[in-house]
């Protein structure tokens, strides 16, 4: 299983803040591409989003970062502050 969470305004458009998923996934792409399978929302968040911030294992990965059993799977909104 891998483990996503889904933090700050993503909570609120996607209507959940984790879930366990089969680790059928070599990358966080391959992932993302799944997620966009369930509908607009999901693709405009995660899929179409340019500053969608990710972490796996909480260390920050992209697109290309490998995933496996076991791993976590965050997505966050870019992080603004001053």
């Amino acid at each position: 299983m891998v483990k996503i969470l889904y933090f700050a305004s993503f909570r609120e458009q996607l209507g959940k803040a984790d879930e366990q998923l089969p680790a059928d996934y070599d990358s966080v792409e391959s992932l993302l591409q799944s997620l966009a399978d369930r509908g607009e929302v999901w693709q405009q968040a995660l899929v179409n989003n340019p500053n969608l911030q990710i972490a796996v294992n909480h260390d920050v990965a992209d697109r290309a970062t490998p995933i496996e059993a076991g791993d976590e799977v965050a997505f966050f909104p870019p992080v603004t502050g001053g």
